[in-house]
């Protein structure tokens, strides 16, 4: 009997160690296994390791991981991730900000919060587009606003659905084609600007309820990604009252502070959503069983946030929360970004990065084995595409641990879009730092750079000083290397914009010139 059991155990150490051998032939480096403190070392090293080990305690090992790897498989988190609609990070309360975020804030304190995560564009198809493919824009083919990706790319869809996952969006899409986007679409989650959304058993969004109830009984995981409108302007949503008095933000002047107030309550109309989809997971005993984020997408469209590659702009607050997984209350500075989602759900249940991707896993960051994720964060704005845009002005920008610098493409011409027209014409008669203001919107030099943990809002560009001309010279190699990469042929590409665009947006053009004299309101699309 021992000597039968001396044979399996050999038989199992020869067969895992080929596994093993090819494992780590795949993997240059180490692989962290979701859930898990192991990772498999480098070839050289592992052999040395099981070299060592008898084949009873090798055998051990063995079942030990057999079974944790089947309970984990059988234990894949539910997925949802909660995306607000043009908000500046910095002005929600979690981050020091004047709006009320009381259950992001009680969110956080069950995880984790990020100081440092960015997004591909400062508008919301192209953000959109790289977040659920983990392309970034340009290569994905989405990178004017309103774009359509490439009919080859695939989506978080294409990838969950395989493992079985139920795969919904609901709310805000700004996607296209379907083709490249098979989710479950619900209509709600994004509201209508001028309606209230009626309760049905006690809940406003019922159908995103009914999802999560039945996951319970179908043994189906679910991915849900909540899309709302909030606080995309026009700001109609909440209560203004408590924040007429407010501090102005660097992004706003006086004139602003009416529009501003009505914008904070939004944000904390946002955060009352938030607040529902947790209390949906408490009631149905989800929320251990569930890895939630939520995100605050680019900043909002007041001067220097949207449509820029500032701070502001491409900057996004980011909350995640698993419990058992994530310590609570614990906060990161690691540089992420938004095309880093994808890999991380994909490696939370289990699944290998695809080749195709350009982000890479954060949840070693999750989990608290790392500490640092990227170098860099990069960005780009295309102007041609945004509603009423007259001319081209492009822009590329990359990020490390203190720096950013921007360079604009197109600095002879002004940054010319509804909002910047409208800004010149609202401050023409008032005083000089007014005026000042609105040029330094329109017009903006070649290059810029700025300190962002002394400067978040990019107000001092350092460009120009002498002992800044080293980092200002890295960062523009680094950001070229990776146009390269992108196939992104700055102003060549910027040209092609509209080519890009998705359908319905194309034929619109081609029937009429966009009215100029529309409305108008910060938070325009």
């Amino acid at each position: 009997m021992t000597r039968l059991i001396n044979k399996s155990a050999h038989e199992f150490f020869s067969t895992f160690t080929r596994i093993c051998n090819m494992l780590s032939s795949r993997f240059v480096n180490q692989v962290d296994y979701p859930c898990l403190d192991l990772h498999l070392p480098k070839k050289s090293s592992w052999n040395v390791l099981v070299s060592l080990m008898s084949p009873h305690l090798f055998f051990s090992h063995f079942l030990a991981f057999v079974f944790s790897t089947f309970f984990l498989i059988a234990e894949r988190p539910n997925i949802v991730f909660i995306l607000a609609d043009d908000c500046s990070y910095l002005d929600m309360e979690l981050y020091g900000g004047p709006a009320k975020t009381p259950h992001i804030n009680k969110l956080a304190k069950t995880g984790m919060t990020f100081s440092r995560c960015y997004q591909s564009s400062p508008m919301c198809s192209p953000t959109r587009h790289a977040l659920y493919t983990g392309i970034h824009p340009v290569k994905n083919g989405a990178y004017p606003n309103h774009g359509r990706a490439y009919e080859n790319i695939k989506s978080v869809p294409h990838y969950l659905s395989k493992a079985n996952y139920q795969v919904i969006l609901a709310g805000k899409r700004h996607i296209e084609p379907v083709s490249v986007f098979p989710f479950q679409y619900l209509d709600e989650f994004a509201e209508p600007s001028k309606e209230e959304v009626l309760r049905v058993d006690g809940w406003r969004y019922p159908r995103i309820f009914e999802v999560m109830k039945d996951s319970k009984t179908g043994k189906k995981s679910f991915c849900l990604f909540l899309c709302s409108n909030e606080p995309h302007g026009p700001y109609t949503k909440g209560d203004p009252r408590p924040y007429q008095t407010v501090k102005l933000s660097p992004q706003q002047l006086e004139f602003h502070r009416q529009s501003y107030a009505n914008y904070l309550a939004e944000i904390t109309y946002f955060d009352g959503q938030v607040g529902e989809i947790l209390q949906m997971m408490d009631e149905l005993d989800l929320r251990k069983k569930t890895l939630v984020l939520v995100a605050s997408e680019q900043g909002s469209s007041y001067p220097f946030g949207k449509w820029t590659c500032y701070e502001m702009g491409v900057a996004s607050g980011l909350v995640a929360s698993w419990p058992g997984i994530i310590k609570n209350d614990t906060k990161s500075d690691a540089i992420i970004e938004y095309v880093d989602v994808l890999p991380t759900l994909l490696e939370a249940i289990g699944l290998n990065k695809p080749c195709l991707l350009d982000g890479d896993s954060f949840l070693s960051i999750l989990r608290g084995i790392k500490k640092t994720h990227k170098k860099y964060a990069y960005s780009i704005q295309t102007t041609l595409g945004v509603n009423g845009a007259e001319q081209a002005y492009g822009i590329r920008s990359v990020v490390d641990e203190r720096f950013r610098y921007v360079l604009n493409l197109f600095p002879e011409n002004e940054f010319d879009i509804p909002s910047s027209r409208k800004l010149l014409e609202e401050t023409k008669d008032l005083g000089g730092q007014e005026i000042r203001f609105a040029q330094r919107y329109v017009r903006r030099p070649r290059e810029e750079l700025f300190d962002v943990l002394s400067d978040p809002y990019c107000l001092n560009n350092l460009v120009e000083k002498p002992q800044y001309h080293e980092r200002k010279k890295l960062l523009s190699k680094v950001l070229e290397k990776w146009m390269v990469k992108q196939n992104d042929q700055g102003q060549l590409t910027e040209w092609e914009a509209e080519s890009r665009q998705s359908a319905w947006r194309q034929r619109q053009r081609t029937k009429t010139k966009i009215d100029q004299d529309e409305p108008y309101f910060f938070g325009e699309r």
